[in-house]
């Protein structure tokens, strides 16, 4: 069995054929999907989801960092809202973003020490986005750091060096196609990190694995970054798919 521990296929990417993308994600071992949500927009449609499949997909709740602007006081009080009125699996997705945008610099890291304080006070783990932000989002997870709390860096793409600073904290690595492109180098590091501290995603509908690189991605296709990550650590996937997955149930409580 396969987790996909990091989905966004609630989005409207996926409004024409969603059944079948999770018929297709259960014929290629995908049994459990997590979903992140985005922002106050995006509750809705990720909650119509897990309750058409409640047994494979699991929401998690939080407010996207490119999502923050001058209204996210608003935002985060539907967070709590949200998280006081129905079960959760974690809080997510969370972090600091300084790719797309650092106008909002000073909110999102404000918007993320406050949804860690969440996950403390709900006992829920993070899901930490860190586009180009590392070091500013280690530095704010260390401030904020208490017993228990725990999580994964979504979509890990650091060096050898910062994977181990992850390591140390307690948290997981997401590992998604990315790790599939030739020239990315997150082979070299992920075949140095043990399994034990890997979960595997797909973060569909972005960051498609090789052979289907440049289409939609889809949980079905978490089976490609499987092989892969298997493929660098000399296991079976069999092998591979139950360690990931253990770590995912244990982390999400799933």
């Amino acid at each position: 069995m396969l987790i996909d521990t990091h989905s966004h296929i609630y989005t409207e990417d996926f409004s024409e054929d969603i059944a079948d993308v999770i018929q297709r994600a259960y014929e290629n071992e995908v049994r459990k999907i997590v979903l992140p949500n985005i922002d106050s927009s995006s509750v809705k449609k990720m909650l119509n989801l897990t309750e058409q499949y409640p047994q494979i997909c699991y929401p998690l709740m939080g407010l996207h960092p490119t999502s923050v602007t001058e209204d996210y006081e608003d935002e985060l009080q539907l967070v709590e809202f949200w998280l006081q009125k129905q079960k959760f699996y974690g809080i997510g997705e969370i972090g600091i973003d300084l790719y797309w945008d650092k106008t909002f610099i000073k909110e999102q890291t404000d918007a993320f020490r406050r949804q860690i304080r969440l996950a403390v006070k709900y006992d829920l783990p993070i899901v930490v986005h860190f586009r180009e932000s590392f070091d500013e989002v280690i530095t704010v997870l260390k401030e904020e750091m208490q017993p228990g709390l725990t999580g994964v860096f979504h979509s890990f793409s650091g060096t050898l060096e910062q994977a181990q600073q992850v390591v140390e904290l307690g948290f997981m690595l997401g590992v998604n196609g990315v790790v599939t492109f030739k020239n990315s180098g997150m082979d070299k590091v992920i075949e140095k990190v043990d399994p034990s501290h890997i979960i595997l995603e797909t973060d569909s509908p972005y960051l498609t694995p090789v052979p289907f690189r440049g289409k939609r991605n889809e949980s079905s296709y978490l089976v490609y970054v499987a092989q892969k990550v298997a493929e660098l650590h000399q296991i079976s996937v069999h092998e591979l798919a139950r360690l990931s997955s253990n770590n995912a149930e244990r982390l999400f409580r799933i």
